[in-house]
């Protein structure tokens, strides 16, 4: 039963997402949302009051993208390329399939909420990812010896946002993955030994 509901959930969300990339937030109803995702009205609002809830569902599609990486992820490669390359895939994906105007709105919602701020809840599928890598580079003697796993948890997350952030204020004129591929690297010098 978990898995089906879980299944339709994941099925608006990636509905909505799909229609909002292609026809605009405002331009997108709910009906749409319903009938591309092949399920019933009282499923959407069984999951969601409305639209609006759907903005912090976003980080519900980063999850999904993790879980697939951490599948086709080279277990061979070392816990700093691990990290870029989580990095490199999503911010590839944020650019083909989430408007900045749409991952601006998700900031804005997250900053206004007085709900749950799923971006920073640290039972996702992108922070135990995150811990999982790190916990590998520690073991392997990495990173330098005053940081925790979650220091650097922490740390690596809100650099990600800070990207992202700064590619939604400056309005998306420039490519998030190349600007990250830049900037990286010498963010993930400074956690290292």
């Amino acid at each position: 039963m978990k898995k089906n509901s879980r299944n339709t959930k994941g099925k608006i969300v990636s509905a909505a997402w799909k229609l909002f990339y292609e026809q605009g937030y405002d331009e997108t109803t709910v009906e749409e949302i319903v009938e591309e995702s092949g399920t019933s009205r009282g499923s959407f609002y069984h999951y969601f009051e409305g639209k609006d809830a759907l903005l912090s569902s976003l980080s519900v599609l980063f999850d999904d993208k993790y879980e697939e990486l951490s599948k086709a992820m080279d277990s061979d490669l070392s816990p700093i390329e691990k990290l870029k390359y989580i990095n490199q895939e999503l911010f590839l994906m944020i650019e083909n399939t989430v408007s900045v105007d749409l991952l601006a709105r998700l900031f804005a919602t997250q900053l206004t909420t007085s709900g749950e701020r799923h971006l920073l809840n640290t039972n996702r599928t992108y922070y135990k990812l995150l811990r999982q890598i790190t916990t590998e580079g520690q073991k392997q003697g990495l990173f330098k010896d005053e940081l925790s796993i979650n220091d650097i948890t922490k740390a690596y997350a809100m650099f990600e946002r800070g990207l992202m952030y700064d590619w939604c204020i400056s309005s998306g004129n420039y490519s998030l993955c190349q600007h990250s591929q830049t900037i990286m690297p010498m963010f993930l010098e400074g956690l290292c030994k």
